[in-house]
């Protein structure tokens, strides 16, 4: 059984400036001590957006004009570092639908895909665009277009982005999950389990 396809997102974006903004920065390590992802969303960038003394900083994500922001908007590299699930999961639990950005590490976009949150490839012109488009106007909305592979604005910005085929496929065709792939192909698995010697 596929789940729903996403063909597009749409909704408030946010830019986080940095290159190579790791997957410690998204979701610090001490925070992953959960059974389950529930309750990561409020961690998310959390040694950025507070002080030492919990106070929130100058984050983007601390600034009330971009508190409904559902696309972030990021630079080169974006969910380096170690290989942890928890940083895309974080992410979308505090709200996110889908990330622009000039690159993604392998692992994070591998992992954002099968959450249903799109990621996708800008230029860095483009993503110097996107950013102050919504800065100049934190209500602008953003589509992330999966179907057309395109990024629009409510400004009138249309932009060119790219992602995997593999990626681009299973958010259009609804087959983002891996586990209801194994779900759903159960019998055959049994089946093919069934004709090799060594099982």
């Amino acid at each position: 059984m596929a789940l729903d396809p996403v063909p597009s997102v749409t909704g408030r974006a946010v830019f986080i400036p940095g290159a190579d903004i790791d997957t410690d920065r998204i979701i610090p390590a001490r925070f992953m001590k959960c059974v389950t992802f529930d309750g990561l969303g409020e961690f998310a960038f959390y040694d950025v957006r507070f002080d030492e003394h919990r106070n929130k900083t100058q984050h983007p994500l601390n600034d009330p004009r971009f508190a409904k922001a559902s696309i972030l908007v990021a630079g080169v590299n974006f969910g380096c570092g170690s290989s942890r699930e928890h940083a895309p999961q974080s992410l979308r639990k505090y709200g996110f639908n889908g990330v622009i950005a000039e690159s993604f590490a392998e692992i994070f976009y591998g992992n954002s895909t099968t959450l249903a949150m799109p990621c996708v490839m800008a230029s860095p012109a483009d993503v110097v665009a996107i950013r102050d488009a919504v800065e100049a106007d934190p209500e602008t909305e953003v589509t992330i277009d999966v179907q057309a592979l395109r990024v629009r604005t409510s400004g009138g910005l249309d932009i060119p982005v790219t992602m995997p085929d593999s990626a681009r496929e299973a958010l259009l065709s609804g087959r983002w999950d891996p586990i209801q792939e194994l779900l759903d192909n159960e019998s055959a698995i049994g089946a093919k389990a069934a004709e090799l010697h060594y099982v």
